[in-house]
């Protein structure tokens, strides 16, 4: 991997900052790259050159905006070995889940260029008291403006093009601030970007600090902020942005209920996944197990056979299952909360060491509503297992939560199936797989703690889109 300094992308041009940033490996600590932080002289350029093409956005045709989308996703093609390997090495994401980001990534610019075509257009008729009489109406959705986007570390890629696709394909400029943690494989994103025929000033991305980056919720020409990230930053940046519409995608501490009529054996590698994959740093990660009680011991042995037999290692080597967190700091509050946990009464059925940055595939159960790892996010490789006995408790002990985002279900009854769809308070019900399964083109996002708003390339769309009517 090149040791060059990676610029940063500003509105068509690439540029260098007074202050660069070096990216680590997550495993084993060693410099991977760098690029530069984004000063205000560099966000206000970017902004400037955002709404000097605000306008011929807004009439390019779809057709122009559909090819530049496809050309995107056929770059991405061509270069997605490389960019798997530079999303690898930032994140410490195994590289066989860096591919499969990849490919997301190619196919969530793929959606956008069929959606694009599909920007709604709706009549009404007005004629429902007299005085509408002869009186019809037509709607028309148009370009919001400026859109600020905040992406987080552990989707780098796919998370920014959540933003990035539907921007494009609603004739939308925007600035996008990827994780400094980081920022690589955005970057090179830029670069594939950069050779479309997209009008310069469209797109953005410039890696920042926090306080730097705060600039895109305070700024009033920003008309939509769509952040994803952490509760808590969230929620504070949705008070600090004033009038601008947000959009949130944030966390969640997501179930899966096993039903008396799920197979152990069937849904066993499902929840392997969605336990344990990318050591649990993902929103939708499956961090709570609620199981019949008469397959308990039963599921509670065999996800511990599962979980000693998960290969650590390079995420740059094919056989690698799981590695590092993100960083120690993070490691370390994960180990404190196993900690708390055992401390308070959990039994620790496997794992809970960390070496590192590395904690251990980590099951526990007998866990109450007062740990940290039950109630909070824990954003790594930690699951709590329990028992119910009507599907009614199995409910309860879902929406027993904060968070909202999505929820597996494993039965085969579908009585059971469309009261937990009726009654968990979620903003997905994955049926018969764990609730860290998501596609590129379904409506994503949560309620309560979880977030606001949906992504989703056409559902992102919508956030970014303004009616306005003609009453003629």
């Amino acid at each position: 991997m090149s040791m060059t300094p990676t610029l940063i992308y500003v509105g068509g041009e690439f540029v260098k900052s007074n202050t660069q940033l070096d990216v680590f490996s997550p495993y084993d600590q060693k410099l991977v790259g760098s690029t530069f932080l984004a000063d205000e002289n560099i966000i206000e350029n970017a902004i400037q050159k955002a709404l000097s093409v605000k306008e011929e956005l807004k009439h390019l045709p779809s057709y122009q905006k559909s090819q530049i989308l496809k050309q995107i996703s056929d770059s991405l093609i061509a270069h997605k070995i490389r960019l798997a390997e530079v999303l690898s090495a930032e994140s410490a994401k195994p590289i066989n889940l860096a591919i499969a980001e990849i490919e997301r990534s190619i196919q969530t610019f793929l959606i956008a260029a069929e959606e694009c075509k599909r920007i709604p257009k709706e009549y009404i008729s007005l004629d429902w008291t007299t005085n509408g009489e002869g009186k019809e109406g037509i709607i028309k959705y148009f370009p919001i403006g400026l859109v600020a986007g905040i992406a987080p570390f552990n989707f780098p890629l796919n998370l920014a093009v959540h933003k990035i696709a539907p921007a494009i394909a609603t004739g939308c400029p925007i600035v996008l601030k990827p994780a400094s943690a980081t920022p690589l494989s955005c970057l090179e994103l830029a670069k594939i970007i950069d050779e479309t025929d997209l009008p310069k000033g469209a797109v953005s991305i410039l890696p920042m600090d926090r306080i730097t980056g705060n600039l895109l919720v305070n700024d009033i020409r920003f008309k939509l902020l769509s952040f994803t990230g952490s509760p808590a930053v969230g929620w504070k940046m949705k008070q600090q942005s004033g009038k601008k519409k947000v959009v949130l995608e944030l966390g969640g501490n997501a179930a899966t209920i096993i039903t008396e009529s799920a197979s152990i054996k069937d849904v066993l590698p499902k929840c392997v996944m969605g336990a344990f994959a990318y050591s649990g740093q993902i929103c939708i990660h499956a961090q709570r197990f609620v199981v019949f009680h008469k397959h308990f011991n039963v599921f509670v042995d065999a996800l511990k056979q599962e979980a000693l037999k998960l290969q650590f290692g390079n995420p740059l080597l094919k056989d690698t299952q799981i590695s590092n967190l993100i960083d120690e700091e993070n490691a370390v509050r994960v180990e404190n909360w196993i900690n708390e946990a055992t401390a308070m009464g959990a039994e620790l059925v496997c794992g809970g060491k960390r070496h590192g940055s590395y904690i251990e595939p980590t099951i526990l159960t007998n866990c109450q509503s007062n740990m940290k790892v039950y109630t909070e996010e824990v954003f790594g490789p930690v699951v709590c297992i329990e028992a119910y006995h009507t599907i009614e408790e199995a409910i309860a002990k879902v929406n027993d939560s904060i968070f909202g985002l999505q929820c597996g279900v494993f039965t085969n009854d579908i009585k059971e199936l469309d009261k937990c769809f009726d009654e968990i308070e979620v903003g997905g019900i994955i049926h018969n797989h764990v609730p860290t399964l998501r596609f590129d083109q379904m409506p994503y996002g949560g309620v309560k703690e979880s977030g606001l708003g949906r992504e989703g390339v056409k559902y992102a769309m919508l956030d970014m889109l303004e009616p306005k009517i003609l009453v003629k």
